[in-house]
């Protein structure tokens, strides 16, 4: 095997003796007495087997074999600086790939204004957002799939860790017309009777829909669900369309499709706001993670548009 009797500083000697066409010229570059520079070419030339210079008054030319190895060791030097380079800003977290899990209504407002962020911090790392709801993006965790997740009801998970990424106020989406719909705030207790457009249940104890379940059955209202969705963009185009009204957060309110109007649930009258939290792993330390959490702490700190 050639790779084990020839190393990267065998074929920068010989790429400087054919640049400069001399030993002597090379030998200054190198800042190498020749006789040594020498003896490389010539243990060179005795492990390929092939005369690779040939030698002139004035100086040496490359051989044929000489030349096609003059170019393709140019071209493994320019990799392997390309790799010292890539890998140097990969570790300074300049460069590479984050794979993020995002679900429901987070892509419509805060994540894509913390991508937004990162990204001008961070130009050349590509950010990857992954639709998985809240036991895949566990899963993809654990799995080292992704690096991120954004989701509520995060429950605690070995290996796993979590912090609050915004509070989020319940409204309540309806068609323009609705009886509802010109009141500042409405009860839970409001919506008894009324055709809801509702979300699929957790497999677990939390999630969206089961939260509102258990506030509608704590008022001993079994709630009148017509439709099932699996998201709230879906969701909010069923309101639009007639069907039904919707709960949401409030970054819904991004939505803004014909004849939907949003109403605030009141805050005396079930789980009127949930926490968007951001997950990872525990002790899982890297620039680009780094970045992306002081991209989460910039945002969530600067004012949201909606809603004014």
């Amino acid at each position: 095997m050639f790779a084990n009797r020839i190393d990267i500083r065998h074929l920068r000697y010989f790429v400087e003796t054919v640049r400069h066409g001399s030993i002597r010229g090379a030998s200054q570059e190198l800042h190498l007495s020749q006789p040594p520079l020498t003896r490389q070419i010539q243990y060179l030339e005795e492990v390929l087997g092939v005369s690779l210079l040939v030698r002139k008054r004035h100086g040496v030319e490359p051989t044929a074999a000489g030349q096609a190895l003059y170019t393709e060791a140019v071209n493994i030097l320019n990799l392997v600086e390309q790799a010292c380079a890539t890998t140097q800003l990969i570790g300074q977290g300049a460069l590479g790939r984050l794979d993020v899990g995002v679900f429901g209504s987070a892509v419509l407002d805060i994540v894509p204004r913390i991508v937004l962020d990162f990204r001008k911090r961070y130009p050349n790392v590509e950010v990857i957002l992954h639709n998985m709801d809240r036991d895949t993006q566990v899963k993809a965790l654990q799995e080292r799939r992704i690096a991120i997740g954004f989701n509520r009801f995060f429950l605690e998970y070995p290996g796993l860790q979590w912090e609050t990424v915004v509070h989020e106020p319940m409204i309540i989406a309806m068609p323009r017309n609705h009886r509802l719909a010109g009141r500042a705030s409405i009860a839970l207790s409001d919506l008894a009777g009324e055709p809801m457009i509702f979300y699929p249940r957790a497999s677990q104890s939390g999630g969206f829909s089961n939260f509102l379940l258990r506030a509608f059955h704590d008022l001993n209202i079994e709630p009148n669900v017509v439709q099932t969705v699996d998201d709230v963009v879906t969701a909010v185009a069923f309101v639009s369309s007639g069907v039904g009204l919707a709960a949401a957060v409030e970054s819904a309110r991004t939505l803004q499709l014909p004849d939907v109007v949003y109403v605030p649930l009141a805050e005396d009258d079930g789980p009127a706001a949930f926490d968007l939290c951001m997950i990872y792993r525990s002790g899982d330390e890297s620039p680009l993670i780094d970045g992306f959490r002081q991209a989460v702490k910039t945002v969530t700190e600067r004012p949201s548009d909606h809603g004014r």
